[in-house]
């Protein structure tokens, strides 16, 4: 594997990424905005509290941004910046949450994080960020994933790392992954990897 600091992309590159990536994600947006406002009727139905989650996580260059999700769980109305991560069975999961998070549709939000220019469509996961703060302690580098935009899928979910994270080796595992995709990356790998999602990404053993 290159150096962590070998990595430097043209600017046409980076240019090109992101201006591709918001036309597809305001494309999607129009096209799934039937499916989001079922999605969206049904979490108001199902309980109380707001339609879109937010919380603060690490984006390019260490900055954080609010990313969106569609709530999967019971509000409670406390700061969730520290809120233990989702498990198998989570007493917190409403009905219609425990199938947004077995598909992932809860990620579809973060179509408007693009549009922010908060995200990409592939990219390292961003983590909860008191997650980032225990994980920079304890690995060397942890911060070399911050490089880039976070994505809505990645090389190190289309692998099979997706769910919670328990321990070192599982994150240190994840890490890998994301260096490798952002020391390799070209716009040949993002298609690779769009079409790893949509053939192996939703429904996953691991998505809860």
């Amino acid at each position: 594997m290159n150096d962590i600091n070998d990595w430097s992309p043209q600017t046409w590159q980076i240019t090109t990424k992101t201006l591709l990536e918001r036309f597809i994600a305001a494309l999607l947006l129009l096209f799934l905005f039937p499916l989001l406002f079922i999605i969206a009727l049904m979490i108001k139905i199902q309980s109380p509290g707001p339609i879109i989650f937010r919380q603060s996580r690490h984006g390019l260059d260490n900055t954080v941004f609010q990313i969106f999700k569609f709530r999967s769980m019971q509000w409670s109305g406390a700061d969730n910046s520290h809120a233990p991560q989702a498990q198998r069975e989570d007493v917190r999961m409403t009905q219609i949450g425990k199938f947004l998070r077995r598909s992932s549709f809860d990620e579809l939000p973060q179509l408007l994080n693009i549009l922010q220019g908060d995200m990409s469509l592939v990219g390292p996961r961003p983590h909860p960020v008191a997650l980032d703060e225990t994980y920079e302690k304890l690995i060397d580098n942890y911060r070399s994933r911050y490089r880039v935009r976070p994505g809505i899928t990645g090389w190190a979910q289309v692998n099979g790392h997706r769910g919670p994270i328990n321990g070192v080796k599982e994150m240190k595992e994840r890490l890998s992954y994301d260096n490798f995709y952002i020391e390799h990356w070209s716009l040949l790998m993002d298609l690779k990897i769009l079409l790893m999602t949509l053939r192996y990404g939703f429904f996953h053993e691991n998505a809860y």
